[in-house]
């Protein structure tokens, strides 16, 4: 029983009683200040009753035809207004702070590696007060349950929803110190693979070659041994690194080739019908920046070649 009393000598009076309080401290009237809180005078006198209460002592002294404040009245109002006027000038002050401007997105990791992050700090340099969150995934995010407002989505062709960022090529691609050993593509057959552990193994690791094997007559190729990763990013850092010979997907890997870092032994390319659509939450509508976001990409991409190294 005394915790229960301990607690109820700490609890606050309501914040509506309080409010109460004040507007009748100030005008030591019932009736105004049921006038300035849109209640009636007998309303904001039952709400002065319960706050005496439940303090346990008298506010006002109830004249005839007036109030005056007693000097515990005088005590408490001193309090009430100077919090009052503490939560105004905060609240003031939030309200007066803008939300943060910010564009939301997800993407393969692959993507954000070798062709996204690279390129980030061109938006962000013009755009300084626009955060960017990027969701590098496998897993495609639903973007409005994830609050997302973009996403640059992987996909065959003929699945593309939304706007075009760059169609895919693919080739072989290697550091400069093995290209000089892969003079035709049977070549191949002395070299490490660099392949993707596919989830499950759905998929054989030279999936993504097969377009490229099919137009050079060559689907029954098969390479010395292979360096399995489970990232694409990972397998064109040991390319890079002269370890063996990735399927290069271009134009995602446009900067390292343009920069000399890898070279295609054999030049051709072969197209494999899958491309980068960017899609676009409900929210981004509502989102200036996230659709100056999407110019931006595509701007970026346009600016780049899409087949060839």
């Amino acid at each position: 029983m005394r915790r229960e009393n301990a607690n109820s000598e700490h609890a606050l009076p309501p914040l509506e009683l309080l409010r109460s309080f004040e507007a009748a401290a100030r005008t030591l009237s019932f009736t105004q200040a049921a006038g300035e809180l849109s209640l009636t005078q007998s309303a904001v006198s039952r709400q002065i009753q319960q706050l005496e209460a439940s303090l346990g002592v008298l506010l006002f002294e109830r004249r005839h035809r007036a109030l005056a404040l007693t000097e515990a009245g005088r005590v408490l109002q001193r309090a009430v207004v100077d919090s009052l006027e503490r939560l105004r000038d905060a609240t003031a002050r939030l309200r007066a702070v803008p939300p943060p401007r910010q564009v939301a997105l997800t993407c393969t990791p692959g993507f954000a590696t070798l062709w996204l992050i690279p390129r980030l700090a061109r938006f962000t340099a013009t755009r300084p007060q626009v955060d960017v969150r990027l969701s590098a995934t496998l897993e495609v995010q639903d973007l409005e349950r994830n609050r997302l407002d973009l996403a640059v989505r992987f996909v065959p062709i003929a699945r593309g929803a939304g706007p075009a960022l760059f169609e895919e090529s693919v080739m072989p691609l290697c550091a400069p110190a093995l290209a000089g050993t892969l003079r035709t593509p049977a070549d191949l057959a002395r070299h490490t693979l660099l392949a993707i552990e596919m989830p499950n193994h759905a998929e054989a690791p030279t999936s993504d070659w097969e377009p490229w094997l099919q137009v050079m007559g060559l689907p029954e190729l098969r390479m010395k041994n292979s360096l399995r990763f489970s990232q694409y990013a990972d397998a064109v850092a040991a390319a890079v690194a002269g370890q063996g010979v990735v399927i290069g997907r271009l134009p995602l890997l446009h900067e390292l080739v343009h920069g000399g870092r890898l070279v295609a032994p054999f030049g051709a390319g072969a197209a494999s019908q899958r491309g980068y659509f960017i899609e676009s939450a409900r929210r981004a509508a509502g989102n200036a920046d996230a659709q100056d976001f999407v110019r931006w990409l595509r701007a970026e991409a346009e600016a780049v070649p899409a087949t060839g190294p």
